[in-house]
């Protein structure tokens, strides 16, 4: 084997072995502060700025602080591995201009729990496939068999397209199984769209109809129960 078959073989075992330590370690823990700037820190403390209080009674609509989606909490559950974002943050920016004092909250809707665990194990499967036909005829003798079936004789004469191929498909599979395609909307918390029913987004206008609907007329009202 020649140097460039060498680095076009090991080129995706590396990139199968980054995606690995990158799926099972665990992220960094933050840095502590060294003791002595601790201490020059509780030396120095100083108290908590005062904070004036709002009285509870809500101010009525059209106050500068307390917009008519005040108390109203908007929710996205979204697909974070379909690229998802970038709607939710123009539909939250849509919304918070339209309803001053909406909460609009992102997360995450993972996928079912059957998907997730394939997810897990199938880089282990990978893995151990790219393995076998890399040291294949040392290990299948070890295991009893001493005659390969002829497919595997035939992956193993074009080695570097099947683990090129196998490296492409398993990070194919991998992500699909890590999707789960939703963008569901929740306005304090009854479900006002979802994505998995109706197979689209939802649109803008069509969106700020849907909250409108369930915003109070003002806040004065609200709090005296006016309808």
């Amino acid at each position: 084997m020649d140097r460039l078959q060498f680095i076009m073989l090991a080129f995706p075992i590396f990139l199968l072995c980054s995606d690995l330590v990158n799926l099972y370690s665990r992220p960094p823990s933050p840095p502590r502060s060294p003791p002595h700037l601790a201490a020059v820190h509780h030396q120095h403390h100083h108290p908590p700025p005062v904070v004036p209080q709002v009285p509870d009674f809500p101010s009525i609509e059209g106050s500068p602080t307390i917009g008519n989606g005040y108390g109203t909490i908007v929710e996205f559950r979204f697909c974070v591995s379909c690229s998802y974002r970038g709607t939710a943050n123009s539909l939250k920016q849509m919304l918070e201009e339209s309803f001053p004092g909406i909460n609009v909250v992102l997360s995450n809707y993972p996928p079912s729990l059957p998907k997730r665990l394939l997810s897990k194990a199938f880089p282990i499967v990978q893995a151990g496939f790219i393995g076998l036909i890399v040291a294949g005829e040392h290990l299948l003798p070890r295991l009893g068999i001493l005659n390969p079936p002829s497919w595997y004789l035939s992956l193993r004469a074009n080695k570097f397209r099947t683990i090129a191929s196998s490296w492409l498909l398993g990070n194919f599979l991998q992500s699909t199984l890590q999707s789960s395609g939703a963008f569901e909307v929740f306005c304090n918390g009854d479900l006002v769209f979802s994505k998995l029913d109706q197979k689209r987004f939802p649109d803008a206008l069509e969106l700020k109809d849907l909250i409108g609907n369930r915003l109070p007329s003002s806040a004065f009202g609200k709090n005296l129960n006016w309808s």
